[in-house]
């Protein structure tokens, strides 16, 4: 699919890597549904990227709002292309740590915002795909989900997050399977350590420790940069089924103190 020719709704759309996509998409001429729960900026980038764009105010986890919210973007756009989930939630705690036994709610909490709210958008969404008219490659649609390195190098205290991005990785294969005959692709992006305003909150010293572990280029990763891949994933037809990972060629150790 080009860029030019899409409707998408890109989660976590406000701001960090889903503002990077969105406006991506916007520059390649294609229109976006701009999905937050931060309703000040989400209608402040909507209003900045103009008419090819509109913000609803969505809370992933919540399925009957996520229905309703498909149909208005429905209504005001005419169908979908692509989704491009971006919400999610981190955070580090051990099981059994200073401040006692971690609550199941912490486990809980980060299972449901990044694992079933991805999941939650691509079963409202996957439907109406279904009902475009394929183009010459058969395409109807494409998902693209963002899991994270931690998946498979997570750290000390990520034991939610990373099960949680363990889960977008592994659904990938199975729903591009169940989608073929729709002509619908599944992509998950792994990214590795990114300049984005989460991670803007740790003091510079620790931002400064943390580029120097990625071996080239050695820096955080850029918003921009995951939209770039967002985008060729978009465009590139073969590419289905699979994760990439976005991080410099870090591998994260295990760190014995």
């Amino acid at each position: 699919m080009e860029i030019r020719t899409i409707v998408a709704a890109i989660t976590g759309g406000a701001s960090g890597l889903g503002e990077a996509a969105a406006r991506a998409i916007v520059a390649g001429g294609g229109r976006v549904a701009i999905l937050d729960l931060n309703q000040e900026k989400g209608e402040a980038l909507s209003s900045e990227l103009g008419k090819a764009a509109a913000f609803f105010r969505l809370d992933v986890v919540d399925t009957e709002e996520t229905e309703r919210v498909i149909g208005q973007i429905k209504a005001q756009f005419g169908t979908l292309h692509a989704v491009i989930n971006c919400a999610g939630l981190g955070g580090s705690m051990k099981i059994s740590g200073k401040g006692g036994i971690m609550p199941m709610e912490w486990f809980t909490t980060r299972v449901n915002i990044n694992l079933i709210g991805t999941f939650n958008l691509i079963r409202a969404a996957a439907p109406m795909m279904m009902e475009n008219t394929p183009n010459e490659e058969g395409e109807r649609g494409v998902f693209v989900n963002t899991a994270s390195i931690a998946a498979f190098d997570g750290q000390i205290g990520q034991s939610a997050y990373a099960s949680s991005k363990g889960g977008i990785v592994s659904m990938a294969l199975p729903l591009a399977r169940e989608f073929a005959n729709n002509g619908i692709r599944v992509m998950s992006i792994l990214p590795g350590i990114m300049d984005t305003p989460l991670l803007a909150k740790n003091p510079p010293n620790v931002l400064e420790q943390l580029a120097k572990q990625v071996p080239f280029p050695p820096r955080l990763g850029k918003s921009v940069e995951f939209a770039k891949l967002a985008c060729h994933i978009i465009e590139n037809p073969y590419l289905n089924g699979e994760s990439i990972r976005l991080d410099g060629a870090l591998r994260m150790g295990f760190n014995r103190k």
